[in-house]
């Protein structure tokens, strides 16, 4: 297990992450959602080692990540790895495999195979999308026990996401591997990862299990005989209410079965509810900061 224990931060004098607490279990895979800017790529390299934390502790099965034999479990893939301008898949399958030994050059040579990835061409004539997806082949061939990705599914195509999800599942299920990945697009991590951590005011101010907070909320849609007001939903435990014409989107923090009954009080012509996203689910957690901006 990852325990990140009363973690802060600074870079060039800025506090940027103050008192952060997280846990990553064996064979869990947990999604790091925060707005640009918020800290995930801080978090991920404090977690990997590359920093170390101002106050708090980092631990990787008990043993602390700034000493080398706490990170020896550990694969950090940052948003942009480094290469040399002769660098090609098989040199750096060669020198990562000094650092994991146990390496498995059968699933990379497979995942290449599948994403048409020559092994022997210098890097620097990839595109961003093949060099994303060659550096995501070592890292899974890899099979460490903890796993951490930094926005790992930028640039790749919609074939490219799919094949890393199914990977990561497969990690996570066979070997236990705990896995931390951060992005931007909530519903990127939706379909895959068991658990979340929000990061936002410095801080993780939400975790937990994903599908058990999406059962907090509840979406539905109306339509009226009438504009609709806002008014008409006060006293409601209403997160967001969009109105457009004679119909209107709620969404609310509490049973479904519940907040229709008191929906029906205000005499719809008609009621549907509607399936509630992990995107959604942040209107109420991050209160408009801006995370929902395209």
């Amino acid at each position: 297990m990852i325990e990140v224990k009363n973690v802060s931060h600074r870079l060039g004098g800025k506090t940027v992450l103050e008192k952060v607490n997280l846990t990553v279990e064996e064979g869990s895979i947990v999604g790091l959602v925060g707005i640009n800017g918020a800290g995930k790529s801080t978090l991920l390299r404090l977690i990997s080692g590359v920093y170390q934390p101002d106050e708090g502790q980092i631990f990787s099965d008990g043993r602390l990540t700034s000493k080398e034999e706490g990170r020896r479990n550990l694969f950090f893939l940052p948003d942009d790895p480094y290469y040399t301008l002769r660098s090609t898949g098989k040199s750096l399958l060669e020198l990562y495999k000094t650092f994991y030994p146990e390496l498995d050059k059968e699933t990379y040579g497979r995942l290449l195979g599948t994403w048409e990835l020559p092994d022997n061409k210098p890097i620097r004539t990839f595109s961003k999308g093949m060099r994303r997806r060659l550096f995501i082949a070592i890292a899974i061939a890899a099979g460490p026990k903890y796993l951490l990705l930094d926005e790992a599914f930028d640039g790749l195509d919609p074939l490219a996401r799919l094949t890393v999800k199914s990977e990561l599942n497969r990690l996570a299920d066979e070997n236990g591997t705990g896995v931390l990945i951060s992005s931007h697009s909530l519903r990127e991590l939706e379909d895959f990862c068991d658990s979340y951590a929000l990061i936002d005011r410095k801080t993780v101010t939400h975790s937990g299990d994903l599908s058990q907070d999406l059962g907090q909320y509840c979406k539905f849609q109306l339509a009226y005989t009438l504009p609709v007001e806002k008014s008409w939903f006060e006293g409601l435990p209403t997160v967001y209410v969009e109105p457009n014409g004679k119909f209107v989107k709620v969404i609310l923090k509490g049973k479904s079965v519940e907040m229709e009954e008191a929906l029906r009080r205000t005499q719809p012509a008609v009621l549907e509810e509607m399936p509630m996203d992990f995107e959604e689910m942040f209107i109420h957690q991050v209160e408009d900061r801006g995370y929902l901006n395209k």
